[in-house]
């Protein structure tokens, strides 16, 4: 009975939105319907995210108009909304309680911004949203861990922000503490460059051999013996190692199964091109 009632509230919400006259500003789509603190929803509960946080959290993203955002569990469409009135973002909003996404497009309608915001009613786990370049979500540790193979296995380069809760040894790119509006963490995902490499340089016979492992964005491995350490972020890799007394700093771009990199040896650069073996 309960579930029935849910149901026929749901649709009588969307038909008071959707009918003449109906709401025509923020304050309007908030007297038909408010989420209240602590509601419970599929795998979480609703609370909200302060203003200041989520402009904080789509700056630390570096979102931009050529962007195109997904907030998993989007609620009320804050985040979604802020990518496309701020930074000019095109963004989708993914949540499974139908009078929250109800809110939203009520929200993005009294702003106009549903040309470039969409709010789809569904399971963030069946969903894809692979195409995404920046992906912001507030969920439970649990859920974070679990969503953590899709999100590295996204576009190198993606930007995944999670407010108050980490990806368990993933470690963030950065991060923000606030006193009063809690945490954000900020991972790019990045290029798999895991296994055996050689570098041959683009202007003479040179070369060396490098095994990499990697453990999410860090670098240890070997190359002739000597010991590797670095680092990616997104499609940029840097690492280093000792050869003839000498360290060898290299950095460069992962395309794929092939490294375009410069290395620099006693300040003497010379360009490379790694290929997976």
């Amino acid at each position: 009975m309960v579930r029935m009632w849910r149901a026929l509230g749901t649709v009588a919400l969307a038909i008071t939105l959707a009918s003449p006259g109906a709401a025509q500003t923020r304050a309007d789509c908030e007297r038909a319907y408010t989420p209240q603190r602590a509601q419970e929803g599929k795998d979480v509960v609703w609370e909200p995210t302060q203003d200041a946080m989520v402009v904080r959290m789509l700056e630390m993203a570096k979102v931009t108009p050529a962007d195109l955002v997904y907030d998993l569990g989007s609620g009320d469409g804050k985040i979604p909304l802020a990518a496309a009135k701020h930074f000019g973002a095109t963004a989708v909003g993914i949540e499974y309680e139908p009078d929250l996404v109800t809110l939203s497009r009520c929200l993005a309608a009294a702003e106009g911004l549903q040309r470039r915001v969409t709010f789809e009613q569904a399971d963030l786990f069946a969903t894809d949203f692979s195409r995404a370049s920046v992906v912001t979500l507030y969920l439970l540790p649990a859920l974070n861990l679990r969503l953590r193979p899709t999100l590295l296995a996204m576009k190198p380069g993606t930007r995944v922000v999670s407010y108050s809760f980490t990806m368990g040894e993933w470690e963030p790119d950065d991060h923000i503490d606030s006193l009063g509006d809690g945490s954000a963490y900020l991972w790019i995902v990045p290029a798999n460059v895991d296994g055996a490499w050689t570098f041959r340089s683009a202007s003479d016979s040179a070369a060396f051999d490098v095994a990499f492992e990697q453990v999410f964005q860090n670098l240890t491995g070997s190359a002739g013996g000597a010991a590797v350490t670095g680092k990616l972020q997104g499609e940029r890799i840097e690492f280093a190692f000792a050869a003839d007394g000498h360290e060898v700093r290299v950095t460069g771009t992962v395309q794929s199964q092939r490294i375009s990199a410069t290395a620099v040896r006693a300040g003497v650069s010379t360009q490379y091109v790694g290929t997976r073996n």
